[in-house]
């Protein structure tokens, strides 16, 4: 296990450690040189507001201003303003909360949410963060295009150049142009970041006197008039007028409420969703700052302050022109113009320069980003062999494989043509990334970890999960049919790393949760309301070595119905004589053996100077409050040696072979036990040299001790002889893969036909019921045989078997009635009980083990009456002897002794 100071990542993110080293310990070296050359310099405004303003301020504010006004009006606008202010505030809240709570490395969002919610939805969240990052490059590449074609395109309506406006128009030579931008992002993106943070502050100053200067132009400009010309098709053209006013109340009035109309890029007829989605993706760039916290010189002071401050200032840069532009510019200006900015400003290189800046920075912003996004998944090798070239880096750190990657992809999408086409692909990818955000805070908070300490407190569960589910809704009134495909596309990605199942040492936010749920369950599961109607079988079963017992922990796995299942073992030993505890190392080998055999069960070890003492204490103290074993199942105690079944199963010989799967494969999540070392752990099966660790009293004093603690008891013989659980009861042919016998009365003893209904008989009914219910054996028949003495002249034992079968009716029990007569085999008891002759024990209990063979030769499991044992212990081993003669040579047989009353025929 790693230690309180170890890295979260096995690996540093802008570096690739070989094969052959230590990734941990690289990654620690990586990151303290990394230190030493570039400290942590930035400031609050430097690192977090200027890269945060700088994504906000796209090519949304200069270019769809106007648009948004225009279809929706300034009350919708401010509506679809303050919904998006209002879900990106209450997701900033969540990012501050997280990014607080320790270091946020390269990789923004995937980053957080991964390192807070585990692999798979980190993973799968990442990779769509990513293609939203692709997207919205896409979209700044294009509104660059269409921003540069607005000043140097040719008049539609003139069909050729003239004076500025040199460059033709139409669908592939926006795609030309666009391509020729990009190429320009990606060869500064592979020079290196560095170029556009150095320029990231000259960016932000031009852009603020781009925005100053539209501000200021209604005061020197007088109103004006405008025709635009916009080819519908191959041969039709429409001509409209717009008039700007200046300020002006009519024109404010008009502009107040909606006119969604045909919007002349896409020739599509615009709606509150769809004009929401464009506005929406000038609001995508939040994470900007928490981003950089590697280079802050106080993280969690920049990222709260700098963020909020930044939301803050484009929320008001916004309403101002959101204000301006429906006080001053008619409906059909704003509809038709997107360019509508730079038409009314008192200089119009103004907003050009302002356009070409934020549009540039922009997209070279999502490509920079999108790269390093797909890095850290390369690095964190989620999706194995095809990402791993994005792992690739130059010797100054530039990730340039992955940068080359998503300038390939980027240049698919510009093939759209139009910004509005896939603006809401990138809004449904980020509302689905904040979502994710949302969601990891919210998990966070719920799970209530100590070690959840954000320096940042102004959030609590509520805001968490208003915009989670802000986001969702978002979503779906955006675009039902993109919102369902993308929701689609995770559960894809959900599955796929799900069944990868990446090993990864950042802890799973899930096992908190569950932990806190299962202890707040446990509470409320108090034992002094149990009732007998609900009555589950919850076994402890006691394993020597699994070598020998990987039939039995199938078989009993199939008999708990849906209880508790411990497989405890006792490690002999003194702490008091060892330097540390040897059992702690041994849960990883015993939780992989249980992985592997696919059963659901717990594990607890102890260390004990006896088998005896050991098995005390797990009776004791396995479980927890209302979920303790009421069951103790123990192998046989016999003089036969065991043979090593873990070598035979199948289970464990797959993955060595194949090289893939659970443990051999390298994608399996072993947690650092692959099957040889599991092969190895468990020591060989006992054979003729070894000493036995367990002699018959001290095994009979455990069936005493449990049976003193109102423990039941089951001894197990023979069970090696059931075929694997995966093969199914088909393996065997014949009538003896499909019975269960019961044989509810005390063999041991003369009075065995006195009863069949006392706790004891109706707890192996019970048991026989469970393992019926299970799914291997639902096909079994349930036999009961009732031995009677029949020549006696007392004819009581008829009136007995139809007092049973009512009983058998009125507990739902669907079993077959067998009687046997026994009246020989009780002419050999002399006297009351077997253990009070032992002279005439021998041939009762060879008579006993014929009946039985006679009777149940062909039974699949047996389930036998097991008397209490001695409370002599000098006659442990005439107890043992006379249990191995009845059952020697029989089959998979069950010897219980139940003590637990577990069946009612009430409601």
């Amino acid at each position: 296990m790693a230690g309180e100071r170890s890295p979260l990542l096995a690996h540093g993110v802008f570096s690739v450690v070989g094969d052959n080293g230590d990734s941990r310990r690289a990654s620690s070296v990586a990151g303290d040189s990394s230190s030493k050359a570039n400290p942590r310099t930035l400031n609050t405004f430097f690192g977090v507001m200027v890269p945060t303003i700088l994504s906000m301020f796209s090519i949304i504010l200069f270019l769809r201003t106007g648009f948004v006004i225009g279809h929706a009006g300034l009350l919708q606008g401010l509506l679809m303003l303050g919904v998006a202010y209002f879900i990106i505030s209450l997701t900033v809240l969540s990012i501050c909360a997280i990014s607080t709570n320790g270091a946020v490395q390269g990789g923004g969002a995937y980053y957080m949410i991964s390192r807070s919610l585990g692999p798979e939805f980190g993973g799968s969240i990442g990779l769509m963060f990513f293609l939203a990052k692709v997207f919205s490059c896409g979209v700044y590449v294009l509104g660059l295009v269409e921003a540069i074609l607005d000043i140097f395109g040719q008049d539609p309506a003139v069909g050729m150049a003239e004076g500025v406006r040199v460059l033709p128009q139409g669908y592939w030579f926006s795609v030309l142009y666009s391509s020729v931008l990009l190429l320009l992002c990606l060869l500064v993106c592979l020079v290196g970041a560095h170029i556009y943070a150095k320029a990231s502050f000259i960016t932000l100053l031009v852009v603020t006197v781009a925005i100053l200067s539209i501000l200021i132009s209604p005061l020197l400009v007088g109103p004006r008039r405008f025709s635009f010309t916009h080819t519908l098709d191959h041969n039709r053209s429409l001509t409209h007028n717009g008039t700007y006013t200046g300020f002006n109340s009519s024109t404010l009035s008009n502009n107040l409420g909606p006119g969604y109309s045909l919007d002349y890029s896409t020739n599509r007829v615009m709606s509150f969703s769809t004009v929401f989605a464009v506005m929406f993706t000038s609001c995508t760039g939040i994470m900007a700052g928490a981003n950089m916290s590697g280079e802050l010189k106080n993280p969690s002071v920049a990222i709260p302050k700098g963020t909020i401050l930044a939301v803050l200032y484009t929320f008001i840069v916004y309403v101002l022109l959101f204000f301006l532009v429906s006080s001053t510019c008619d409906r059909l200006l704003l509809i038709n113009d997107y360019g509508v900015f730079q038409r009314i400003n008192v200089w119009p290189p103004f907003v050009i320069v302002g356009v070409y800046c934020a549009s540039l920075s922009a997209a070279m912003c999502s490509l920079i980003g999108a790269s390093r996004i797909l890095h850290a998944l390369a690095i964190d090798q989620l999706f194995g062999l095809p990402l791993a070239p994005a792992a690739i880096t130059s010797q100054s750190g530039n990730p340039w494989v992955s940068v080359l990657f998503t300038w390939a992809l980027v240049q698919c999408t510009v093939f759209a043509g139009q910004l509005n086409v896939i603006a809401g692909f990138v809004t449904v990818f980020y509302l689905l990334a904040y979502a994710a955000v949302d969601l990891a805070c919210l998990a966070l908070e719920w799970a209530s970890a100590p070690n959840f300490r954000p320096t940042f407190q102004l959030f609590s569960w509520h805001t968490c999960l208003l915009g989670l589910l802000s986001c969702l809704v978002m979503m779906f009134v955006i675009n039902p049919v993109y919102s369902s495909a993308s929701i689609v596309l995770l559960l894809l990605l959900l599955l796929f790393l799900h069944y990868r199942s990446p090993t990864s040492s950042w802890g799973y936010i899930s096992q908190a949760l569950i932990f806190h749920q299962v202890r707040k369950y446990l509470l409320m599961l108090d034992s002094r309301k149990d009732h007998v109607k609900f009555w589950r079988p919850q076994v402890l079963l006691m394993v020597a070595n699994p070598r020998s017992s990987c039939q039995l922990i199938s078989f009993v796995n199939q008999l708990k119905k849906g209880g508790l299942f411990v497989l405890g073992h006792v490690q002999l030993g003194d702490l008091d004589l060892l330097p540390t505890d040897p059992v702690q190392q041994q849960y990883n080998f015993w939780l992989s053996l249980v992985d592997k055999l696919g059963v659901k069960a717990f594990v607890d070890l102890t260390l004990s100077p006896s088998v005896r003492q050991g098995t005390q204490h797990l009776l004791r103290i396995t479980g927890l409050g209302g979920m303790k074993p009421n069951t103790l199942v123990l192998g046989f105690y016999d003089n036969s040696y065991p043979e090593d079944y873990l070598l035979q199963d199948p289970a464990f010989c797959d993955d060595a072979e194949s090289g893939s799967g659970m443990f051999g494969g390298p994608e399996g999540d072993d947690f650092g036990v692959d099957l040889p070392s599991l092969q190895a752990h468990f020591p060989p099966v006992r054979h003729t040299e070894s000493p036995r660790s367990l002699q018959p009293d001290e095994y009979v004093g455990i069936i005493s001790d449990a049976i003193k603690m109102g423990k039941n008891v089951c001894l197990a013989r023979y069970f090696f002889q059931l075929p694997p659980e995966g093969k199914g009861m088909t393996a065997k042919s014949g009538d003896n893969i499909d019975t269960i016998d019961v044989w509810p009365s005390n063999l041991l003893s003369a009075q065995g036909s006195g009863s069949f209904a006392d706790v004891c008989s109706l707890f192996l009914l019970q048991m026989a019921c469970v393992l019926n219910m299970a799914a291997g054996w639902r096909k079994a028949r349930v036999r009961i045989f009732l031995c009677v003495e029949a020549e006696s002249g007392d004819q009581g034992w008829l009136a007995k078997e139809e007092r049973f079968r009512d009983l058998l009716g009125k507990l739902r029990i669907r079993a077959t009635i067998k009687i046997v007569a026994w009246d020989p085999v009780v002419r050999m008891l002399q006297g009351t009980d077997a253990t009070a002759h032992p002279a005439a024990s021998e041939e009762f209990l060879s008579a006993v083990n014929l009946l039985l063979k006679e009777h149940s030769t062909s039974a699949a499991v047996r389930f036998l009456y097991l008397p209490g044992p001695p409370t002599d212990s000098s006659q442990s081993q005439q107890y043992l002897a006379q249990l191995d003669a009845i059952t020697q040579g029989l089959g998979p047989t069950l010897l219980i002794h139940g003590l637990t009353p577990v069946t009612c025929t009430e409601l």
